[in-house]
């Protein structure tokens, strides 16, 4: 998702959900066995919504003092 303006508190929620999304995604992908087909989807996915999300956890007040939290859990799924 592209966030428009990251001033704005209601839409800067959308990096955090950008960052919740990578976190459901990596959580689905550890539960796959090995060799599931569809766990190399699972990681894209994630690793698409991370590199929308990430790159926001610093700057502006209305994500920085939260975004690091979602951050942190999908990183760490």
């Amino acid at each position: 998702m592209q966030v428009s303006d990251r001033t704005d508190g209601t839409i800067a929620h959308l990096d955090g959900l950008n960052l919740s999304r990578a976190w459901c995604w990596r959580t689905l992908r550890s539960a796959l066995a090995e060799g599931d087909p569809r766990a190399e989807r699972a990681e894209t996915a994630a690793r698409r919504h991370l590199d929308a999300g990430l790159p926001h956890i610093a700057g502006n007040y209305m994500g920085k003092h939260w975004l690091a939290t979602f951050a942190l859990l999908a990183l760490e799924a």
